[in-house]
């Protein structure tokens, strides 16, 4: 099973994007990705952004793994 995580685009160098994940920033490729522009959301994997989703599905995911995070007593 694989697990990817939504993540805004913060900037693009070429085929490479940084992204932020919850305030953390992270460096994704994104040659498999069509037409990311700053402020899209993409699903990454690996250090690989697989997908584009709408803003709406992506903070329904992150907000899920936030109430899975504090119901493991995680901060």
């Amino acid at each position: 099973m694989c697990l990817s995580i939504p993540a805004e685009v913060l900037s693009i160098n070429g085929d490479m994007a940084e992204v932020s994940v919850g305030g953390t920033k992270y460096n994704a490729n994104i040659e498999l990705v069509e037409n990311v522009n700053i402020g899209d959301f993409i699903l990454i994997h690996s250090g690989y952004g697989i997908a584009k989703i709408d803003e709406a599905e992506a903070m329904d995911t992150l907000n899920l793994m936030q109430e899975i995070k504090k119901k493991a007593g995680r901060k």
